[in-house]
């Protein structure tokens, strides 16, 4: 998507360098700043530490790591050492498991000379696909969009409501819940997105400066306002992401989603949910009981950082010295507080049905 008028991905493979370059999204929405990542210690570190994130460009990054550890020892043991250092970085998203994996499966039949030029046309193909997974998201989610427009008067824009950051800057491009905007955007349907501050780490400053860099109009508001604002006929629509979904349409998302879903439910608001293909966890169908769920330091949750009235990035304490901070990094929706799925195969219900008939292959192929 666009930075200051120019097309960028969340990460790129430089040809020049040969090397992988990622936007480091510590520094957003003040900083823009590009990083090369080189050894497989600075790939755990760019996930570890969210210099990448959202489940989508986790698995993309993984996969660029992998081919850069084949590039150093394409062993059998090399390549299982990689798996299991990058996979130990964040353990809820789905898709960094689910990338490991198939770069794996897709390398070990494959002589060891060959695996490193292997691994690397692997990775790039994953961050294509996930480019076009997520069009087809923004296509499929855009009519409803547009099915809400038709019952508004002349002008009046549709008003959305997402939670963190599940844009462009989570996956390699388009996003997931943002790409039905920047579709609606283009085919110039009025919208409104309300944006959720999404605290800890604030990410939904980051949706707020990819939709300010497309002229997408935007409130930026408190993680409490959006029940408010459903209680008083301000939302039309709320399109999150998820970052694992059980196989009977359990979403896991950043925390604080289910109690976004449960003010949708009492004000008769449609929930649904940007989910990519590989963001589904065939494996699991509980997601309350069997998805681990990320406990992160509790200095994301006691300090801030943000752009001081001089106009430095700087981090402020907001609580009292020695007051401890717990961080569950996200929570579980239950598939019957999701009114449907976005898929990149179309829509289709949070249940296991709806997600087997939407992708039978899938489901057929899913461990018993």
């Amino acid at each position: 998507m666009k930075v200051n008028g120019t097309h960028f991905r969340s990460l790129w493979w430089d040809f020049e360098q040969d090397a992988l370059q990622i936007i480091d999204q510590r520094w957003l929405p003040h900083d823009f700043r590009i990083q090369q990542v080189n050894s497989l210690q600075d790939f755990a570190d760019a996930i570890f530490e969210m210099r990448v994130r959202g489940a989508p460009l986790i698995g993309a990054t993984a996969a660029y790591g992998m081919a850069v550890a084949m590039r150093l020892d394409p062993s059998d043991a090399a390549m299982d050492q990689a798996w299991s250092f990058l996979n130990a970085t964040r353990p809820t998203a789905i898709n960094l498991r689910w990338a490991l994996d198939r770069c794996r499966t897709h390398l070990r039949p494959l002589d060891a000379e060959a695996r490193a030029a292997a691994a690397l046309s692997l990775a790039h193909e994953i961050a294509d696909e996930d480019v076009e997974i997520n069009r087809q998201i923004g296509v499929h989610g855009l009519e409803l969009i547009r099915q809400i427009a038709k019952s508004k008067p002349a002008g009046e824009p549709v008003r959305l409501l997402t939670h963190c950051n599940a844009g462009w800057l989570a996956t390699v491009d388009w996003g997931t819940a943002t790409s039905p905007m920047y579709h609606a955007h283009e085919a110039d349907i009025p919208i409104h997105v309300w944006v959720d501050e999404t605290r800890p780490r604030n990410q939904g400053a980051l949706t707020s400066w990819e939709l300010n860099s497309h002229g997408i109009s935007h409130s930026y508001i408190t993680d409490n306002a959006g029940g408010h604002l459903m209680q008083h006929g301000q939302v039309d629509l709320v399109i999150t992401g998820t970052d694992r979904t059980t196989r009977r349409g359990d979403v896991c998302n950043k925390i604080g989603t289910y109690l976004k879903a449960l003010a949708a439910k009492d004000n008769d608001v449609p929930f649904y949910v940007a989910l990519p293909s590989p963001t589904i966890d065939w494996t699991v169908s509980d997601g309350v009981a069997e998805i681990p769920i990320e406990e992160r330091d509790e200095r994301e949750i006691t300090h801030v950082q943000g752009k001081t009235e001089e106009g430095t990035i700087g981090v402020v304490q907001v609580t009292p010295d020695g007051t401890p901070g717990g961080n569950p990094a996200f929570d579980v929706t239950p598939n019957r507080l999701v009114t449907g799925l976005i898929t990149e195969r179309g829509i289709c219900a949070a249940s296991e049905a709806g997600l087997a008939g939407l992708f039978p292959d899938m489901a057929a192929a899913r461990p018993a």
